[in-house]
C-alpha cells in the first residue's frame, strides 16, 4: 500500500494511504496484480501526481523528499527499502565499490539501509531535489559542507544508538539502519521542514506510452571496471513491462519482504571521473553534461545529460525527454572507460 508522509503541528505521522490500484501496485507476481500495476501508474484520471514518479494520487503530496546514502558491500546485500525511492542513483565510492544514494518522496519504508558514509557528490545530487539528506560519516570534503549547512541532514556519526542503529545480524560498516519515524523524529529535533515538495520531472501521458520507439534491449549489462560483484544488470518482463535488477546475477529485493525492485527507466550516464587522494576516493563531474543511454519499456535511446539547478536531466533530440511513470534508477559510470566499454545490450 502507498505510504504518504504528512506532517502535522508538532506531530509527524506515517501514515498508510492510498486506494485500491495503488494497493495492488505491490507486486505479487500475479498477472491480475501485473495488469493493475500498469494502469495504475498511467491512470490520467487522479488529481494531482507524484512529483518524482508521475504516478497519480488523490491529494497533492507536498512532503519534502528524503535522500538515503545506502551501502552496497556485498556484505550489506540485500538492502532494506530501496523498491520504495522513486529514483536511485548508483555511483562508485573508492575502487570499483559502488553506493547507492535513494531518493524517497512518494512512499517510505519502515526502515532503510545499510546506511553508509557521504561524498560530496552525492550530496550534490541530493541537493537538486532540496531533500533532507541522511549518511553515517563522511570523506573530508563530505564533512566539510554538512558542517557549513549546505544541506539540511542526518548522520549516524551524530545519531549513531539514538536515531540510528546497528543490526545484530551484520558487522559494521555494515549494519547501520535507519527509521523513517526516526527520521521525523531528527528532523523535528533539528527543526527541519519537511514540506517542502520537489520540483515535478517531465513524464509522458497516458496516449503517448504507446508511441515510445527505439533500439530493442531485452536487457542490459553495465560493468564497473569488470568487477562481478558489482556489474549490473537490468532485464526487461514484457508482462510487467518493467525492468528487474540483479547484481552479480543476484536479484535486487528488499531484505524483509523479499519484494523486488522494479523499474520504469533506467538511465546510464557517463561522467568524468578522476581519483584524488591516496585512499581512491573521487570527484565526479556532475556539471558538464555529456552522453547517456535511456531504456524504458524494453527500448533503448542514446541521449545527452545536462545538469539544471542541480538535477541531472536527459535531452533526447535536443528536447528533455520523458519518463515513463514510475520508478527509475540511474547508473553514472565513468568516462573512461565509457558508454561503449562498460555497457551492453542484448534484445529479447
Amino acid at each position: 500500500m502507498l505510504k504518504q508522509w504528512v506532517v502535522a503541528g508538532s506531530i509527524m505521522l506515517l501514515l498508510l494511504t492510498g486506494c485500491n490500484k495503488q494497493e495492488k501496485a505491490e507486486v505479487t507476481g500475479e498477472k491480475e496484480s501485473d495488469e493493475v500495476v500498469q494502469e495504475a501508474e498511467t491512470d490520467n484520471e487522479f488529481s494531482y501526481q507524484f512529483p518524482l514518479t508521475g504516478i497519480g494520487t488523490e491529494q497533492q503530496s507536498e512532503h519534502r523528499a528524503i535522500a538515503v546514502v545506502i551501502n552496497n558491500h556485498p556484505a550489506a546485500r540485500p538492502q532494506s527499502g530501496l523498491q520504495k525511492a522513486d529514483i536511485v542513483y548508483e555511483v562508485l565510492a573508492e575502487g570499483d565499490v559502488t553506493r547507492f544514494l535513494a531518493v524517497f518522496q512518494s512512499e517510505m519504508p519502515d526502515q532503510v539501509g545499510p546506511v553508509r558514509s557521504a561524498r560530496d557528490y552525492l550530496i550534490e545530487l541530493a541537493k537538486g531535489f532540496n531533500s533532507l539528506f541522511i549518511a553515517h560519516g563522511y570523506s573530508p570534503e563530505a564533512k566539510k559542507m554538512l558542517e557549513q549547512g549546505y544541506i539540511d541532514n542526518l548522520n549516524g556519526m551524530k545519531y549513531d544508538g539514538t536515531l540510528f542503529k546497528r543490526a545484530d545480524f551484520r558487522k559494521a560498516p555494515h549494519n547501520s539502519y535507519i527509521s523513517f519515524a526516526n527520521i521525523t523524529k531528527g528532523a523535528e529535533l533539528n527543526n527541519y521542514d519537511l514540506m517542502e515538495s520537489p520540483d515535478p520531472l517531465k513524464f509522458y501521458q497516458k496516449e503517448e506510452l504507446d508511441q515510445i520507439t527505439g533500439k530493442e534491449a531485452g536487457s542490459v549489462m553495465i560493468s564497473y571496471f569488470f568487477n562481478d560483484f558489482f556489474n549490473v544488470s537490468y532485464e526487461y518482463d514484457p508482462e510487467l513491462e518493467k525492468y528487474r535488477r540483479y547484481t552479480n546475477e543476484e536479484l535486487t529485493a528488499d531484505y524483509e519482504s523479499k519484494e523486488p525492485v522494479l523499474i520504469d527507466n533506467i538511465l546510464i550516464l557517463e561522467m568524468e571521473h578522476k581519483v584524488v587522494d591516496n585512499y581512491g576516493r573521487r570527484d565526479i563531474n556532475l556539471t558538464s553534461g555529456g552522453k547517456g543511454y535511456l531504456l524504458q519499456k524494453g527500448k533503448w535511446n542514446e541521449v545527452e545529460w545536462r545538469n539544471e539547478d542541480g538535477k541531472i536531466v536527459p535531452y533526447f533530440n535536443g528536447k528533455e525527454a520523458s519518463f515513463v511513470p514510475g520508478k527509475t534508477w540511474v547508473n553514472v559510470i565513468p568516462s573512461d572507460p565509457g558508454l561503449t566499454e562498460s555497457v551492453s545490450f542484448e534484445s529479447s
